[in-house]
């Protein structure tokens, strides 16, 4: 199917499109259960690694026939998305899932959380990733997903990350609010995608506690190799292999997954300016990010 790549619009002080506001009200209003659990993220960090872990920890055991048929995007629907004439609305596939409980993702960033979220206390696993890694992985997906704008080059790509024009607003404020958030919220797990990349095993773990469930070595074992990137990249049902929306002759949802790549990217000039600017950004906040391990 064809369609025209978005123009980002400012939406309440943050950069969205249509695609993820058209359905707003739905969205706003959606009612939550004291069950649900929210996994958020800004965009490109590890979203679908943690839905899938997940669901794993939730319903492997319960329901194996559920890891072998159906796809992640329909276990963990994608709340704020709003494509009708191709998939059903974010907001009503959430409100449908027949699971308990439900798992639920969105990239919105913590002001645009609907309330009910917090009136029933859910649980919400936040995962956050360097800025760096971030903003590689975004101009590489961006590059191939025909629902954001056009990327353009690498240099004026890094500028406008800089400056907050992204789809879903500034990376500084999105993980920022989310940390203060957490602060004094205790149902949010906040995680870093670094340390998933560095020990998947012990954060498996710590969600399991935070989830409050009792899983088994041997399980959280099973799923560790389960959710491994290479093997997660070659299963169909969690590499996103028949989205239409993604433009490009093999379509990698999944490209490399790995903390450092950056380097890869960035000039040293680049560099420096970016590091100067983080300081700047990121003075006055205790969240601390690793940029290789």
């Amino acid at each position: 199917m064809d369609f025209r790549r978005p123009e980002m619009f400012d939406f309440h002080g943050v950069q969205m499109t249509h695609y993820f506001t058209d359905n707003w009200e739905k969205v706003q209003n959606f009612r939550a259960r004291p069950d649900d659990i929210v996994i958020a993220t800004y965009p490109k960090a590890g979203t679908t690694w943690v839905s899938y872990i997940l669901d794993l920890l939730h319903f492997r055991q319960t329901d194996p026939e559920r890891e072998a048929t159906v796809p992640i995007a329909d276990r963990v629907p994608f709340l704020e998305l709003f494509l009708p004439s191709l998939y059903t609305p974010g907001a009503e596939m959430a409100d449908a899932l027949p699971t308990t409980p439900r798992i639920i993702k969105t990239h919105l960033p913590v002001q645009f959380i609907p309330k009910t979220f917090w009136e029933q206390n859910c649980r919400i696993v936040y995962v956050a990733r360097n800025a760096k890694d971030n903003v590689v992985s975004y101009f590489h997906f961006e590059g191939i997903e025909k629902m954001q704008p056009e990327p353009g080059d690498w240099s004026s790509y890094l500028q406008r990350f800089k400056d907050g024009k992204m789809v879903y607003g500034s990376w500084y404020d999105h993980v920022r609010g989310w940390w203060e958030k957490k602060q004094t919220h205790s149902r949010i797990h906040y995680m870093f995608y670094e340390d998933l990349v560095e020990n998947t095993g012990r954060e498996i773990k710590r969600l399991s506690s935070f989830l409050g469930l009792s899983t088994s070595e041997d399980e959280k074992a099973k799923i560790r190799e389960a959710v491994h990137f290479d093997v997660m990249k070659d299963n169909p049902l969690t590499n996103f292999a028949d989205d239409v929306t993604l433009d490009a002759p093999v379509p990698q949802f999944m490209r490399k997954g790995k903390v450092g790549d950056w380097k890869n990217h960035f000039t040293v000039a680049q560099n420096e300016q970016f590091d100067e600017h983080y300081k700047q950004k990121m003075k006055n906040t205790t969240l601390q990010f690793k940029t290789e391990i």
